[in-house]
């Protein structure tokens, strides 16, 4: 009923879990990780436990393989389970009951694993593999990747319902206070992997802190531009110079606030280009609506 990769980021020590399925709400029920320790994706009649059992294992030291081995040796449906599981080694294993629905099985790959269960076949856990180690840049679009590969290549053979997507980071979250990098999920939707693509664009400007090489300079010209949208908006009170002045940058920073760009906010005459896009882009819709 379901597809998932568990994977890893060896250049930054970020784990995550990606998954679909024709079943609705797979956020609350398969994608588990903790950073520092490792990632689980427990599917097929899946036992929720696996999620924090695993974890628990993999950071008493236990590898994957010893953590699956626990997990289902106890369980009397186990024949009925699929679990996959990395640790924050990049070392993998995945378990698929004699009972899974065909397709049911997992492909391994670097720093990666997949696994599904009532699939168009092995070639959609197989084309995750290929896509997530062929893809460059974060490990959150690594794994968006491999959902549309294993899509693309007949997903679920039932359809599609939801998706989800987990990446966890030391200090990653909100404020930098929780490893919740990423945390989305689609509950419902005819195509939840494109609408996961599009939950995450928003999460990223969001959630995500500024690319130093995404910064530049207040100049004249923009500070002349982000004043007049200021002023529409109601949040600077004086005329459009073109000085980043302390005035200007107190008024960004509360416009900021305003719009929810809060992990970007800044002290100096800096903005982020993708801040500054989002913004020209919002105030020409907030145009057309006067």
């Amino acid at each position: 009923m379901t597809f998932s990769i568990v994977a890893f980021d060896p250049a930054n020590g970020d784990l995550g879990v990606a998954v679909q399925s024709k079943f609705p709400n797979v956020g609350v029920s398969i994608p588990f990780a903790k950073a520092g320790v490792g990632a689980v994706a427990t599917q097929s009649y899946c036992n929720t436990s696996y999620g924090p059992r695993g974890l628990a294992l993999l950071e008493n030291g236990a590898s994957p393989q010893q953590a699956i081995e626990i997990l289902t040796s106890g369980d009397a449906q186990r024949d009925d389970r699929q679990v996959g599981i990395i640790d924050a080694q990049g070392r993998t294993a995945s378990f698929t009951g004699a009972h899974c629905f065909d397709w049911a099985g997992d492909r391994q790959g670097a720093h990666c694993a997949a696994q599904g269960n009532t699939l168009a076949g092995a070639q959609v856990a197989a084309s995750m593999v290929e896509a997530f180690e062929a893809h460059g840049g974060p490990l959150a679009e690594r794994l968006l990747a491999a959902l549309q590969a294993g899509q693309a290549h007949g997903g679920d053979r039932r359809g599609q319902q939801s998706a989800a997507l987990l990446v966890v980071r030391a200090g990653g979250g909100y404020g930098g206070f929780d490893d919740r990098y990423a945390d989305i999920s689609v509950y419902d939707h005819p195509r939840p992997i494109d609408e996961l693509e599009r939950l995450y664009a928003i999460h990223r400007l969001t959630y995500f802190r500024s690319d130093p090489a995404q910064l530049v300079r207040i100049d004249g010209a923009i500070a002349n531009e982000l004043q007049q949208i200021l002023q529409a908006r109601g949040f600077y009170k004086g005329v459009a110079t073109g000085l980043c002045n302390e005035e200007m940058v107190r008024a960004l920073r509360d416009f900021m606030g305003w719009e929810n760009y809060d992990e970007r906010i800044r002290d100096d005459d800096l903005i982020d280009l993708e801040v500054l896009a989002d913004i020209r882009a919002k105030h020409a819709i907030w145009l057309r609506a006067q």
